[in-house]
Parts: structure tokens; sequence; C-alpha cells
């Protein structure tokens, strides 16, 4: 069986080697151009004119496009056309691209751009929730509500009430392969494009309508890309499309990509939240209404916010009930770079807000907050009735009491939390703390249509097998996993699979590789057309041998019947020569799923990935300077397909998540420049940030829905096991004072001091 086995990547040589081959890798033909873009260096004006007389004459320099050189549509947008590839009569923000360059080396291309100049009649720009609230600058008419129960009745009748604000920063994804693009004419108006893109389909389609052709006329491949954790899901779009547009203009190949102050600049990031709540609750913590509001800062324009805003009130809950709940979700529009999918899509900014409630409420009590946490969570067991979340879908699968019961106990939890608290009543400088946080997660795409997938696989007469899917690879794993349930279905050595480069031309209208389903979604398409496969060659050998086909067996390598045992080469052969069809396609669409966004009711989660961590910190409480000490994770991933690469991905996606609440932060200046442009200002985890002491292990179980082998999503449900260095974080600030720390995130150094004054009623 090859499913369930700890396999390495199947690309592992060739990353280490460096022959793994990425889009600026691809040789391409003597000729070949390259593009770059000038950008606004205002945040929010009327674009007068252009003088670009420097750049046509700059050396290199082949041709400038302007908007008004575009020759059908002028839009990148993955939702709202609201987004221009090339800025027409105003500009948004600074970074949007004014003009493209196309030149003879990358070097040159940048060169010239920067020479261009702008005339830009100054507007006002909205940069901060205060202003855009004032002037209802947002991308629906008004907020978005969902809600359960009587939030506002019962918060009168609560015993206890508090309320309270948390600010959450942003986060730039900062993949290792910056965004590119190739594009290379052919024939009759077709072009081939090779991007570093998580949404294939999406390129061809944007492609296809900047070039005024059918889909048909757009070949979109990706091999690979170098990092993507949602950046790649819409922001490449803008490269595919100029290059596509210069190729065709040209004649001749064309290749863009950002170097890192560029990519950050232009591109979009996490969204940044304003949570603010106002929560009842009783003496033991038991919470009985919770009032949340989300103020989420968009960007200049729409690309995937609401569903990001949406999936962020649906995860508001995380891992508890509450009676009466009310979510309200403001999308406001601001003057910076359009924020976008980022692992985990908005939950983590709705998980995380519940937490700091919970965590709140346990600070007010005097409690331990994972005591608080018990106290709240969903009912479990057969004596308890599944509960439903405040959007009506029920928590059937709650696995969280005996998962945290299980790490508690390999971890130690409750000795431990006596020790931080002995070590912070001995010391007065170094403050200790430790905080364990679950993780709900729900898995699907809330958009109902993209739950579905496609796939093609090929026996040739030799036995070898090629096989081709809609997702795309990124450095999780997820051809190794595909390839895994081929392998298993045939019976055959992973040596037989020979896994392709995502292509619009072999598997069409595909979905992006998101939303954690890439594995649930592409898997069950391969094994739906290598079943196909299997049926028709079992079909042939039975006749053959006048048996049941249900007596004939792939497994080993062998293909075995009653009679005869035959190499799966044999038997591929015998079919081929019986003229039985050795290519198929397989088609996925996710069941039992159904979801209304404007009422906020449905199932759009096919299931919930969980998990929990417990982290341990230590403070300085002079310089606000900190260290994770010691983690330990427990993660759900169902029966998993691959546990190296489950693993792998739940200690990155920690790490990734305790970054993003702990050091990294983005700085705009007063004019809307992105002052955090380039790794020598922000700050991303490095090896020796990880904790000294690292212990993660998955649960020992399989999900209950139906999925491929009952394995389970685990892209973007680790992300939040960072939540658990936060919270050991506002533990060792509370050890400094009697008030609540009251601690924001990014936890920085500065706003680590900044939260012990706060805690010392300073």
């Amino acid at each position: 069986m090859s499913v369930a086995k700890p396999l390495p990547h199947d690309a592992a040589r060739l990353h280490v080697t460096g022959q793994a081959r990425y889009v600026d890798d691809i040789p391409t033909a003597a000729g070949a151009l390259h593009l770059a873009f000038g950008c606004s260096k205002v945040a929010h004006g009327t674009l007068q004119s252009l003088d670009l007389a420097a750049v046509r004459a700059a050396p290199g320099v082949v041709d400038v496009l302007t908007a008004a050189d575009l020759p059908f549509a002028n839009d990148v947008s993955p939702s709202a056309h609201d987004e221009p590839l090339l800025a027409t009569d105003s500009v948004h923000y600074v970074g949007q691209p004014l003009f493209c360059v196309i030149a003879t080396s990358h070097l040159a291309a940048r060169r010239a751009a920067g020479l261009g100049t702008a005339k830009i009649e100054p507007l006002p720009p909205i940069f901060d929730v205060e202003t855009a609230l004032a002037q209802n600058s947002r991308f629906e008419d008004g907020p978005r509500i969902y809600e359960r129960g009587q939030a506002n009745t019962a918060l009168e009748t609560a015993p206890i009430r508090l309320s309270g604000q948390m600010e959450i920063g942003g986060q730039e994804h900062f993949y290792l392969e910056s965004q590119a693009a190739l594009a290379v004419p052919g024939e009759d108006g077709d072009v081939l494009v090779h991007s570093s893109t998580q949404h294939p389909t999406e390129i061809q389609h944007k492609v296809a309508e900047a070039l005024g052709v059918p889909m048909h006329a757009v070949r979109v491949e990706t091999r690979r890309m170098g990092g993507g954790f949602g950046g790649k899901e819409s922001q490449g779009n803008a490269l595919a499309v100029a290059c596509a547009i210069a190729a065709m203009r040209t004649g001749r190949p064309c290749k863009m990509r950002y170097d890192r102050d560029d990519d950050m600049v232009i591109t979009g990031k996490r969204h940044d939240f304003r949570i603010t709540y106002d929560v009842g609750f009783d003496a033991t913590g038991v919470i009985t209404a919770l009032d949340v509001r989300h103020d989420t800062r968009c960007g200049w324009a729409q690309d995937l916010s609401l569903p990001v805003a949406d999936r962020a009130m649906l995860h508001a809950d995380n891992a508890y009930f509450i009676p009466n709940m009310r979510v309200e979700s403001h999308r406001l529009k601001t003057n910076m770079q359009s924020a976008t999918a980022f692992r985990g899509f908005g939950g983590p900014q709705g998980m995380l807000g519940m937490e700091r409630i919970v965590d709140h409420v346990a600070g007010h009590l005097g409690l331990d907050p994972m005591a608080v946490r018990e106290r709240n969570f969903y009912a479990t067991g057969a004596a308890a009735p599944p509960q439903s979340t405040h959007y009506g879908q029920e928590v059937d699968d709650f696995i969280l009491p005996g998962l945290i019961a299980q790490l508690k106990d390999s971890a130690d939890y409750d000795a431990r939390r006596a020790q931080v608290d002995a070590w912070n009543a001995e010391h007065d400088v170094l403050k200790k703390g430790i905080a364990l946080t679950p993780v709900k997660f729900g898995i699907s795409f809330t958009l109902t249509h993209l739950n579905q997938a496609g796939a093609l696989v090929h026996v040739y007469q030799d036995g070898s097998i090629h096989l081709n899917h809609g997702g795309t690879e990124m450095g999780q794993g997820l051809f190794q996993k595909v390839a895994q349930v081929a392998a298993d279905r045939f019976g055959v050595p992973m040596a037989a699979v020979k896994i392709t480069a995502t292509d619009t031309a072999k598997v069409p209208n595909t979905s992006a590789t998101a939303a954690s389903s890439g594995s649930d979604l592409n898997g069950m398409a391969v094994r739906i057309a290598c079943d196909k496969i299997r049926n028709r060659m079992a079909a042939h050998l039975a006749e053959l041998h006048q048996c049941n086909v249900a007596q004939i067996r792939f497994e080993d390598g062998y293909v075995i019947t009653p009679a005869q045992s035959y190499t799966f080469a044999e038997a591929a052969n015998l079919t081929y020569v019986g003229r039985v069809g050795l290519s198929a396609t397989g088609f996925y669409k996710t069941p039992d799923i159904r979801w209304d966004r404007i009422k906020g009711e449905g199932r759009p989660f096919f299931y919930f990935a969980y998990g929990a961590a417990i982290s341990e910190v230590v403070i300085d409480t002079l310089t606000g300077e900190n260290r994770i000490l010691r983690t330990d994770i427990l993660h759900d991933a169902g029966a998993s397909l691959n546990p190296a690469l489950d693993k792998g991905q739940v200690e990155g996606g920690f790490v990734q998540g305790a970054g993003w609440l702990t050091m990294e932060e983005l700085v705009w200046d007063d004019a809307g420049r992105l002052r955090t442009h380039a790794p020598s200002t922000y700050k991303i985890p490095a090896a020796s940030d990880a904790p000294d002491i690292f212990n993660v292990a998955l649960w020992d179980g399989e999900n209950r829905a139906d999925t491929i082998y009952k394995s389970k999503a685990v892209g973007e449900p680790p992300f939040m096991l960072g939540m658990s260095a936060f919270f050991a974080l506002s533990h060792a600030v509370s050890a400094c004072g009697p008030d609540y720390p009251d601690l924001q995130a990014p936890a920085t150094p500065e706003e680590v001091l900044a939260s012990i004054a706060r805690a010392k009623g300073v």
C-alpha cells in the first residue's frame, strides 16, 4: 500500500541540489524580452499625464505600454473587474502599475521603469479604519451580519460583562520565489503561459480576456512554485497578462519577475483586522452572549476580500458553542495594496479574536484560560446531541476534548503551568508564560462551485503511468500525495507513476489550489480516473480467464487472476492488445455542502480539522525581547496520506503563524508608502526562531467524512496553532501587573513592553 507512508517530497532531491526548475529557470529562445512595471509614487490621485520619453530612450528598451495600448480588457481582478492592469484616470495606492516596459533584459527593464514621471493631482487618501468608516468607503453597501439567538438581550442579563478591542496586523507572504510569468507566442494567435500561480485556470481566463481570444487559445502550465501561501491565487494575474500582451505584440517570448522589493510593494498582504467585542459570561467562565465586530482593511480593490471576511466570520466561534452570538463585518476600501488570500483565508483572524475573548474572560476571573476554553467547548459524546455553529452547521465530529487530554498528558501541561507560576513569583526581569490553544477549521471553499476537481490518467502499454490533475505544487507535497493514491489504486511501486506539470490543456476548469482542499479534491479525482482504468483491465482479464471480475487483484506490482499472475506491465500490454482504453478522466465534486453567504446559513464545510498546541515562552521585561522555549503540538490529519509531509506542514504552519503574531510587522508611512518592503525591514521567522524543543505528533484517527482514504486537509489548519505562542506571551505579561495586559498583534518587543505597562496600570 502506497498511501499512509512517510515518503519524501517528490522533488526533494531536485530542491536540495538546485535542479528544480521554476518559471525564471525555463530556457527561452534567443530574443526573449523582459518586462517591468513603472509604478505610482502617490497613494491616491488623478492621473493627468505620463512622461515616458526617458523610458523609451533608455538602453535596451523595445517598447513601453500604457493603458491606451492594451488591446482589450484592462483588468486583472479575480472578482469585481475593478483592478486595471495599468492605471487609467486615477491611482489608488503607492505601487500601482502605471506603465509597462519591454526590454532586452530584466535589469534594463527595471532601470528604465524608474525613469518615467507621472503628473498626478493628489486626492485625500484613506489609510485607517476610522477614516474609511467616516467616509463610508467600503466594498459592500453595509455590514454583513451573521447571528444566532439574541446577543443583545443576553448581554443585558449576563452575570458579568466585558468589552475590549484588538488590533491584528497583516502579513507579507514572503514566498521564496517571487511572482513570475513567461509567455511564448504560438501560431494562429495561440499563446503558452508559464506562470507561478495557484490558479492556472484563472490565469487562462484573464489572459484570454486581455487578448480577446477564446480560452482554448491560451494554454497555462505550472510545474511548481517556490511557495504560495495564497499570495499566488490572484496576484500573478498582472504578470501573466502583461507578458501575454507583450508576446503577442512583439512576436517574441516575454518574461516578467518581480524583485523582492517590487513584489512587496505591488502585491497584496493578509488582511489586517480590528476586532471589537462585548461578551457576557458567568463566574465559571461560561460565555452566554457575544457581540463581535470585524473592521477589515481590504485595500484599493476588492480582490478576494468578501470571501476572506466571510470566513473570518465563520471562524469567529473557533471551538466554542456560544448560544447567543452576533458577528458584524465591515469590509473597508483603503488606499494601499489590495489585501488578498493568505493561508487560512480570514479564518486565523476570526479565531484569534475568539481566543482573545476567552483569554480576557479568564484574566478577569483569575482562571487558567484552558479551563475556560474547556467549559465552552462544543458538546461531544454519544450522550450529547451535536450542537450547531452560529451559521447553522452541526459540529458532529468534535474530537478536541480527547485530543487535548492526550496533548496535556504528553506535554505535562498542568505541572508546567505550576512551574511557570512558581518561576514568575521568584523572578522580576525574566517572566515566563504558557498557553494551550485549540483549532477547529472548516474545510471547503465557501464559494460552493469551486469544490470540484478533474484528473487525467494514462496507462501506457509498458505499464508506466502518466498522471495529471488540476492541483498545483507549491512545496506542500500535493503531487507526491496524489501519486501515492494512483500507485495504490493500481498496486504498483511509486516509480511507475509519473506526475506532470499542471496544464490547462489537459485538465480544464480547475479551481485554485487553496482552501486546504488540494489533496481532498484532486486525490479523489485521480482515484476515480484510476479506478475506471483498473476496472477495464480487470474486466478484460476476467474475460480472458473466464473468471469473476471481483477475483482480479492489483497488488505488489502484479495483477493476479485465479489462473495466472501478470506483472502490471504485462497486464497493461494485454489490455492494450485487447483494444481496451487505458486512458481516463476523473471528476469529483464535494458532496453535502450548501451555503448562503447573504443569510449566513448553511453547511459551508464538508468537515472540520482539529489541532492544539502548547507553547512556553520567556520575555525580558526590560526590553520586550522574547523567545519560544518549547512547543508541543498534536494535530488532526485524519488517516494521513503521508505522515512525513503532513508533519512538515504542521511544523511550517506553526512557525509561520507564530511569526505573524509575534514579529512580522507591516508599516506604512503617512504618505501610504510601505516601509517594510524587504528582508532588511520586514522580519520573518528564521530557523533560530523555532522552539528549541519542538514536539509534533499526528492524532491517531480517521476522518468521519468520506474523503480520500479518510485523510484530512493539513495545509491551513496548522497555521492557527501559532496562536499558542501569542497567548503564552500574554500569560507572561500578565505576571507583570494586576491589570489585563491587552496584548495586540503582532506582539513585537515594542508591543510587549507597552502591554507590560498596561498590565501595571501605567
